[in-house]
C-alpha cells in the first residue's frame, strides 16, 4: 500500500471518484488495480484510493516522487512492473515539461496488455466536483451517434467570435476514436472524459487558441483568452504563429519543429462532455467540453491507425464554435444539437 491515509479523504470529491472507478473503469472486486500518481495530485488520488477500497479491489499506489526525481525521465519501474500484472491502471499526475516519454511508457504498457485504463493527467479537486460528475451513459450515446455521423462526413468547419475559420477533410482509411469515459479494454481514456477524434486528411485555415494550450504550455500560461495565439494552418501543418506574448509565439513555435512531424496535425477532436459549459483554464477538462479542438503532433497511430508519429503532441483550444458537418449545423456557440443526433 502506498501512503495515501483514507480516513482523510476529501467527501467533496467522493462523487466524482465513485464515477471514476465504479461507471467509467467499472472495477470488480477483487480486481487488480495499479494507481500512479504524484505529490500534488496526493488529494485527488486519495479519493480513487476510498472510491477503490470501498469496491473492494486490490490495489498498489505509487506516488512518484517516491522513486525518481522529477521531472521523470523514465516511469518508476515498481509502477510500470505493477501495470504488468494489473487489471486497471489509473495515472493521476501533473506534467512537468520533459516527461512525455515517461508517460508513453506507462501507455505502451496498458496498449500492449490491454488493460482498462484511466489517464487523469492535470486532473484537480475542482474537475472531480465538475467533468467527473457528468452523465457518463449520455456522453458516450452522444459520442457514438458523433463517431458514426463522421464516418461518411466529406467536409467540417469551425468558426468563432474570436476569429477560427478552418476546414477539415478525413481519411476514410483512419478511426475515429470514441473516448466516452466508459473505458473498455480496446480504448484507454483521459478522465474527465468525452471526445471523440481521429487524425484529419486536411485542415486548412485559422485557427485562434483563446482557450487553453497542452502538454506543459497549460500549466506555464494558463487561460489564453487575453493573449490568444493565431495558428495559420495549410495541408495540416503549421505555417505561422502570431500572440501578444513574444515568448509564448517562440516557445510553440519551437515546441512544432521538435522534429518533422511536430508541425502536423495529428488529432482533431469533438468535445462531447454535456456536463460542461465553459471552460476553467484546465486542458484536462477544457478540451471535453463541447465543440472542437486540433492538437499539433503525435496522432495516436495505435488508435487512430495513422502511419507516422512524433515525439511532442499539443492541443489548442477555441472559444464558442460553431460547427458544421457537411452542411448540418450540429454546434452553434458551443451548445449540440442534439435533436440532429436523435436525442434531446
Amino acid at each position: 500500500m502506498s501512503a495515501i491515509v483514507l480516513d482523510q479523504v476529501n467527501p467533496e470529491l467522493m462523487d466524482g471518484a465513485r464515477n471514476a472507478i465504479e461507471t467509467c473503469l467499472a472495477v470488480q472486486p477483487r480486481e487488480r488495480v495499479a494507481l500512479i500518481f504524484d505529490e500534488p495530485s496526493r488529494e485527488v488520488a486519495a479519493s480513487l484510493a476510498a472510491a477503490l477500497e470501498n469496491r473492494g479491489a486490490d490495489w498498489q499506489g505509487f506516488c512518484v516522487e517516491d522513486y525518481l526525481p522529477r521531472p521523470l525521465e523514465v516511469a518508476p519501474a515498481p509502477a510500470l512492473a505493477a501495470l504488468e500484472t494489473a487489471d486497471v491502471g489509473i495515472l493521476c499526475f501533473q506534467p512537468l515539461i520533459g516527461e512525455l516519454t515517461a508517460r508513453r511508457q506507462i501507455v505502451g504498457v496498458v496498449e500492449r496488455r490491454r488493460i482498462r485504463y484511466a489517464h487523469m493527467v492535470s486532473v484537480t479537486p475542482q474537475i472531480m466536483q465538475e467533468g467527473m460528475r457528468a452523465d457518463y451513459r449520455k456522453v458516450d450515446r452522444l459520442s457514438d451517434r458523433l463517431r458514426d455521423r463522421m464516418k461518411s462526413a466529406s467536409l467540417l468547419r469551425v468558426s468563432t467570435k474570436g476569429g477560427t475559420s478552418i476546414t477539415a477533410t478525413f481519411d476514410r482509411s483512419l478511426d475515429w476514436v470514441k473516448t466516452s469515459g466508459l473505458i473498455s479494454t480496446r480504448y484507454w481514456s483521459n478522465l474527465p472524459a468525452g471526445e471523440v477524434f481521429t487524425t484529419p486528411k486536411s485542415v486548412d485555415g485559422i485557427f485562434v487558441c483563446d482557450g487553453t494550450a497542452g502538454d506543459h504550455f497549460n500549466a506555464k500560461y494558463g487561460d489564453l483568452s487575453g493573449s490568444p495565439m493565431v495558428l495559420e494552418i495549410a495541408g495540416a501543418r503549421l505555417k505561422s504563429v502570431k500572440c501578444e506574448r513574444k515568448d509564448l509565439e517562440r516557445e510553440f513555435w519551437e515546441y512544432c519543429h521538435t522534429d518533422s512531424n511536430s508541425d502536423r496535425i495529428g488529432e482533431l477532436a469533438f468535445g462531447t462532455n454535456l456536463g460542461l459549459s465553459e471552460m476553467i483554464g484546465v486542458l484536462l477538462q477544457d478540451e471535453k467540453l463541447p465543440g472542437v479542438h486540433l492538437a499539433f503532433g503525435d496522432p495516436y497511430g495505435s488508435q487512430t491507425h495513422a502511419d507516422w508519429s512524433s515525439v511532442t503532441h499539443v492541443d489548442v483550444l477555441t472559444r464558442g464554435c460553431d460547427v458544421w458537418i457537411d452542411e448540418d449545423l450540429v454546434i452553434r456557440k458551443g451548445k449540440y444539437d442534439l435533436s440532429l443526433f436523435g436525442m434531446e
